[in-house]
């Protein structure tokens, strides 16, 4: 199936370029930038050779949507969706700290606890716990913007103020808008019947001074979530949560050998692996979103992409 790998656009008034993981960054005079999210998978910071049909699709209507369900409480880069895989927004200076916050001890997390480590990102994790309790308050445990191809590092606040990473005010303010966006997730989330378990959230500065939220939201390559029914149950017997998140594909990776480590090699992903991934992201944008996927036209992903910013450039 057609996937949407790479681009190399050339939009009216384009200065520079920059390609993440996911997302491809396109930097236009007066400050506007088009991001393009692709259909790369990456997981433990190395991207798959293949990618996932409709993938940035889902990634970028549901971050698209959830931008505009918390705009009333955190000010936002969006300015509009020209493309199903396009956002445009305002350019920004974005901070060096990816700001993840823990409602409950999974993942990354889990692991630590595991390894028999209490603090983590210098905050305390209370003894007793078992994997995917809900911690009493949700935790901060903030993590160093990666360069491409790099590992996100764990980094605590004191260390990032120490470092001079972020201001002082400035690491307050994200601080603030962290707390408030994950009680909103939270909330939505609850209506459809799911759990937020931990998200990262990036902001970044513009031009004039402000601090808004940039890149992805509540997406399932940023959040896990559980399914809220059976949770208890499932605690109480100590057995896996149901989770909707981007574990599965990590699992699957783990138990083929691989948690990209050096010398490990990307196992082979089948077409019908690659089919039943897709259908996974389809079923998290549903379940997410509490609305029905369309699938968009992917028979010439690129030239639609152009013809939509293009047009709406324009404008």
């Amino acid at each position: 199936m057609n996937t949407l790998m790479s681009t190399d656009f050339n939009f009216p008034g384009q200065k520079s370029v920059y390609k993440g993981k996911v997302r491809e960054v396109y930097t236009l005079e007066n400050d506007v930038l088009v991001m393009v999210a692709t259909d790369r998978l990456s997981a433990f910071d190395v991207v798959m050779p293949k990618g996932i049909p409709y993938k940035g699709q889902i990634l970028n209507q549901i971050a698209t949507k959830m931008m505009k369900d918390t705009e009333d409480i955190v000010p936002n880069w969006l300015m509009a969706t020209p493309d199903p895989n396009v956002a445009v927004g305002k350019a920004c200076e974005p901070f060096k700290v990816e700001m993840v916050i823990r409602g409950y001890m999974s993942g990354h997390a889990a692991r630590e606890y595991k390894a028999g480590k209490r603090l983590l990102c210098g905050v305390p994790m209370p003894e007793g716990m078992q994997e995917n309790d809900k911690f009493p308050e949700p935790i901060i445990t903030p993590a160093t913007k990666a360069e491409k191809g790099d590992h996100d590092e764990d980094i605590s606040k004191e260390d990032i103020l120490k470092r001079g990473i972020v201001s002082k005010e400035d690491y307050e303010i994200l601080e603030k808008y962290t707390h408030a966006l994950f009680q909103r997730g939270t909330e939505i989330a609850a209506k459809r019947g799911l759990i937020l378990v931990d998200t990262k959230y990036e902001f970044g500065k513009t031009k004039d001074g402000e601090i808004v939220l940039i890149d992805e939201i509540h997406t399932p390559d940023s959040s896990r979530y559980f399914y809220a029914e059976g949770y208890e149950e499932r605690q109480e017997k100590g057995e896996a949560q149901k989770q909707l998140s981007k574990e599965f594909v990590r699992q699957w990776l783990i138990s083929n050998g691989f948690q990209g480590l050096e010398g490990q090699t990307v196992p082979e992903m089948s077409d019908e692996y690659i089919e039943s991934v897709s259908n996974r992201y389809i079923e998290l944008y549903e379940n997410i979103t509490g609305e029905k996927f369309v699938k968009s036209d992917i028979s010439s992903l690129q030239e639609r992409i152009l013809a939509n910013v293009t047009t709406y450039l324009a404008k």
